[in-house]
């Protein structure tokens, strides 16, 4: 009895300190964009610069807007430039219902037209890895509001499921919806706190109970995240704090099996500029699935980018904005002519 109160206690006082951080992130990390209303939920959208085509950023299945801040800044120099974030994932509300494919490209739709500004003219979407998936999706569909499209490391390897990974899917959605349960009384803060604090070793041990593909995962998330510029890590460490965001994560990978059938059925994408970029550690035959999705347009190229990992835009900006740059540079020649 004694022990069952103790614990008790202990979730009371973690649920406690969760709810107090949350408040003062709240406080602290305003939305550096705007807040568009989209089938009733608000989506954080955040744009600089002007000019047409304006581009679009598209994020991988666990980032946000955040995850182009090397590279956004850069490209707002020449053109408009937006990344948003995905329902559930950064400062936008909670997804309803299930995260389905035409549920992401209806939502795309939207925040596209936000992104277009008084222009109305079609966009270059640049997409990273699902993000990569959902914007050539759109362009399959919506071809009409596409200026180009620069794909950054397709997980292509998906278009094919196997039962490994069916198996990865469910252990990856299993630990995000405990991920959920843990950062709603406050574990997941305490343990990021010790992460950025010098103590690294007390969430990684801990992380390990859940297995080694989890502990593994965790080191790599990190080193990604360190990639990004020292201002940015209290804002990713703030945002992952949130219950909402491990529900978001485990929504998405449930909706990865159909976004990666609804693509690999693409027999042809939009007579525009596009780019297939491949990491340089990708295998053989993903690389192989890259070049054939670039030979989908008459305007396809496929390129490695050789020093970087599949997080292109943290281990190469300056190879992606130049890819941006020229890609828009075909674009607007293309608005100009039409």
């Amino acid at each position: 009895m004694v022990a069952g109160a103790l614990v008790l206690l202990i979730l009371a006082a973690g649920a406690l300190y969760q709810a107090i951080g949350l408040r003062r992130d709240r406080r602290i990390h305003v939305p550096p964009g705007t807040l568009v209303d989209v089938d009733g939920r608000r989506l954080h959208v955040v744009c600089a610069g002007s000019g047409s085509p304006a581009v679009l950023f598209e994020s991988g299945i666990s980032g946000s807007s955040l995850s182009w801040t090397r590279v956004l800044p850069d490209v707002a120099t020449f053109t408009r430039a937006c990344a948003y974030d995905r329902a559930g994932f950064g400062w936008s509300d909670p997804a309803r219902g299930r995260r389905s494919v035409p549920r992401l490209i209806g939502e795309l739709r939207d925040v596209l037209a936000h992104a277009k500004g008084a222009t109305g003219s079609p966009c270059i979407l640049v997409g990273h890895s699902f993000g990569a998936f959902l914007v050539y999706a759109y362009a399959s569909t919506h071809p009409a509001d596409v200026a180009g499209l620069v794909l950054l490391d397709p997980p292509s390897e998906w278009h094919e499921i196997q039962q490994r990974q069916v198996r990865m899917l469910w252990g990856g959605i299993q630990l995000s919806r405990i991920g959920g349960i843990l950062a709603r009384i406050g574990l997941v803060r305490a343990g990021l706190a010790l992460l950025t604090d010098g103590a690294p070793g007390v969430p990684r041990t801990f992380v390990r109970i859940f297995g080694s593909t989890a502990a593994g995962t965790l080191e790599r998330l990190v080193g990604e995240v360190r990639k990004l510029p020292p201002e940015v890590h209290p804002l990713v460490q703030a945002l992952w704090c949130q219950p909402k965001c491990f529900r978001a994560m485990a929504d998405h990978l449930a909706a990865l099996e159909a976004m990666a059938a609804v693509v690999a059925g693409v027999t042809s994408l939009p007579d525009v500029p596009i780019v297939v970029m491949s990491s340089g550690n990708q295998s053989p035959e993903t690389i192989a699935r890259h070049r054939a999705l670039a030979r989908l347009s008459v305007h396809g190229r496929h390129i490695v980018a050789e020093r970087a990992g599949h997080w292109i835009q943290f281990d190469d900006p300056e190879l992606v904005i130049a890819t941006i740059r020229d890609v828009w540079s075909r674009g607007f020649i293309g608005l100009r002519s039409a």
